[in-house]
């Protein structure tokens, strides 16, 4: 009895264990499918000034991939209080914030609804690519479903829920009308630069160059064809990228989720202590 008062009686946050979006975060592809959304991000030169200019990130960058995981995972396992939070001290954080335009010295605010468009689609197209090439079986309805709920992750942010796609023909539509935006410029460059050699320890210079170039590479290699031309290099054989993310999803997806769960903070393993077992994330419950 107490166990179905608690299930019931519970705050299941933003989203809840219905959702598509509870289901995929849980998923280990999310690692690399957050690489790629850098690599994307990268790309509109006045977004990514907003982070080379107000962070050290080649000094901070594990903190702030940590503190985009952890606001991801909050607002997707916390609870409604906890992701109202978060979102209200990422909108606090923006409003302090301005780059400027080296070329022109104009000055502007982080926080302009266009450059928080960019990041926000860049990041949640980047989850529902990899994810699916990696082998999830999702449906398309389930996907536009993906692309409705992160509405609600946009507006935590600052942005107006209505001027968010809410489907892959939307997402699809607004990186056709961004794209003209796009560059690799010096910025970009440094990212790049950064996901490829980020700097480690003289000891683990060796498996940064065995495991973690790999993940950056395959990061790397799922992004769209005009990103590579952007970038200059070669874009690799989309079949081929699809077979090592299948390959790199099926490696991962055997590593125990329990295991997978124990690493900090610990998201998911909290919302089934205050859910119950059967909030469990599962992707074989989105056919339910």
């Amino acid at each position: 009895m107490a166990e179905t008062r608690r299930t019931t009686e519970a705050d299941p946050g933003l989203f809840g264990p219905r959702s598509v979006t509870w289901q995929l975060h849980g998923d280990p592809m999310m690692w690399i499918a957050g690489i790629r959304a850098l690599y994307l991000q990268a790309l509109h030169p006045r977004a990514v000034r907003g982070v080379t200019q107000n962070s050290d990130f080649r000094r901070d960058a594990w903190g702030r991939l940590m503190r985009t995981a952890h606001f991801v995972g909050t607002t997707t396992y916390g609870t409604t209080e906890a992701a109202e939070r978060a979102g209200a001290r990422v909108r606090k954080i923006h409003r302090r914030l301005t780059a400027t335009d080296p070329a022109t010295g104009e000055r502007y605010g982080v926080a302009e609804p266009g450059l928080l468009l960019w990041v926000h689609c860049a990041e949640i197209d980047s989850y529902l690519h990899v994810l699916r090439r990696s082998g999830l079986r999702l449906t398309d309805a389930e996907a536009d479903r993906y692309l409705a709920e992160h509405r609600e992750s946009a507006r935590l942010v600052g942005l107006d829920p209505g001027a968010v796609p809410g489907n892959r023909a939307e997402m699809a539509a607004y990186f056709d009308k961004v794209r003209p935006d796009l560059a690799a410029g010096p910025e970009a460059r440094e990212v790049d630069d950064f996901l490829l050699r980020p700097p480690t320890h003289p000891l683990l210079v060796p498996a940064r160059e065995v495991l973690w170039r790999r993940v950056a590479h395959l990061a790397y290699a799922s992004l769209p064809p005009y990103a590579h031309e952007l970038y200059g290099r070669s874009a690799p054989a989309p079949a081929t990228v699809t077979r090592q993310l299948r390959l790199a999803g099926l490696l991962l997806r055997r590593v125990p989720a329990r295991v997978r769960w124990q690493l900090p903070p610990k998201h998911i393993l909290r919302a089934m202590a205050r859910l119950g077992p059967g909030a469990r994330p599962a992707p074989y419950k989105l056919g339910r």
